[in-house]
């Protein structure tokens, strides 16, 4: 049996595009970075630790504790490997347990087989030591194990997570298309932005940029919203040590913000829904939000300042056309109203962001669900700089 120091590898997924973020973010908080994958970062620690990073990674999607790792070729030596594994140690024989994969090998063609001979190794291993068998399912708010199956390499994982980071809690009306809050995490860590100087953030949608921003400037943890994760239906929870951590992350948070964040949408419906997510973010209060234009966002006189825009990305015909103009108003705008800030655009419309007609200072690629997107980078100074300069290169 396994104690909550003894120290295993971790893995943590992330989405594509954003393990560089999430590879900063685990170092900043004093972990090793044992290897760098496109999905995720290998790092390692105990039990316990895994319950400080699921609390305060903003980019990552689950922590994954590594229990064991071996060699099979086929369901049944799977089965023969899992059975073996102490699993009364691990879950509760009246509790509940649910099996996720990752399952690439020629012996199986239904990851769910997979998953179902995992389980049943699981629960009949239990079943022989206790007398008992936890039920199973598909929910993932309890106990959950992942498999990851390639070839012949297996290892199977105790998911601290259960319901992936990107799940805060707040955003109770996401409306059309909403950026995911581990992306929008990861582009304000992208453009630097840490409270100092205004964060301005036109066409906000539901408002997840701008509460993500108001998280990152308070420095706090996005997991203190959350009080159900994977960690607590193993048996090596330590619940003062949850809370522990808990008041800790309380006592980190800036008590007098001093910071400007301004959440602007031209639909009035966007704008309720934001503030209603803020709301229940508890960040109501520390952002403006403003019907309007994106051309009427309020832009304060100030240097250091960075302004987002998320706008549609038209991959129809018709719609491409309709939002060319919206493109290189957006062009105008910050040549107009944002001087001494950095603009940024994301975007997965490469061929509508050159109507912006500005000369971008870094081009970073990040993916929104499937599409391949881009943050584009615009340094709006006057003088010596010139940036107004039309953009010709590809982004």
């Amino acid at each position: 049996m396994i104690n909550n120091t003894e120290l295993s590898r971790i893995l943590v997924t992330c989405a594509k595009g954003i393990a560089p973020y999430l590879k900063n973010e685990i170092s900043a908080l004093g972990f090793p970075i044992l290897e760098e994958k496109t999905l995720g970062i290998f790092t390692q620690g105990s039990f316990n630790d895994t319950i400080g990073l699921n609390m305060q990674l903003r980019t990552g999607l689950r922590v994954l504790y590594l229990l064991d790792e071996f060699s099979a070729y086929t369901p049944d030596e799977l089965y023969d490997r899992l059975i073996q594994i102490n699993w009364e140690d691990y879950i509760h024989k009246d509790g509940y347990i649910s099996v996720t994969s990752s399952v690439s090998t020629d012996s199986i063609k239904d990851s769910r087989f997979a998953n179902l001979k995992c389980k049943d190794a699981i629960v009949d291993r239990i079943q022989q030591k206790c007398g008992a068998r936890p039920d199973s399912g598909p929910d993932r708010d309890k106990a959950v194990i992942f498999l990851y199956w390639k070839d012949d390499i297996c290892a199977v994982f105790l998911d601290t997570t259960g319901e992936p980071l990107s799940k805060r809690g707040y955003r109770k009306i996401p409306m059309k298309a909403p950026m995911q809050e581990t992306l929008a995490a990861a582009v304000i860590l992208a453009t630097g932005w840490d409270g100092n100087g205004p964060f301005i953030n036109p066409m906000c949608g539901s408002g997840t940029l701008a509460i993500e921003a108001a998280f990152i400037a308070l420095n706090k943890a996005p997991g203190l919203l959350r009080h159900n994760f994977g960690f607590m239906h193993f048996k090596q929870y330590d619940k003062e040590h949850y809370q522990s951590i808990r008041r800790d992350l309380r006592s980190k948070m800036k008590k007098t913000p001093d910071f400007d964040i301004w959440a602007t949408d031209i639909d009035p419906g966007a704008v309720s829904a934001a503030q209603k997510n803020a709301n229940t973010a508890g960040v109501e209060h520390l952002i403006n939000f403003q019907v309007c234009d994106f051309t009427g966002t309020p832009v304060p006189e100030r240097e250091g300042g960075i302004i987002v825009l998320n706008p549609e990305y038209g991959f129809r015909l018709n719609e491409e056309k309709g939002l060319a103009g919206v493109y290189k108003g957006i062009g105008d705008f910050f040549k107009t109203n944002c001087t001494n800030y950095k603009g940024y655009i994301f975007t997965g419309n490469l061929s509508l962001a050159k109507k912006v007609g500005l000369k971008t200072s870094r081009r970073l690629i990040f993916y929104n669900g499937s599409i391949e997107c881009r943050l584009l980078e615009y340094e709006l100074y006057t003088g010596t700089k010139k940036p107004y300069k039309t953009e010709k290169a590809d982004p």
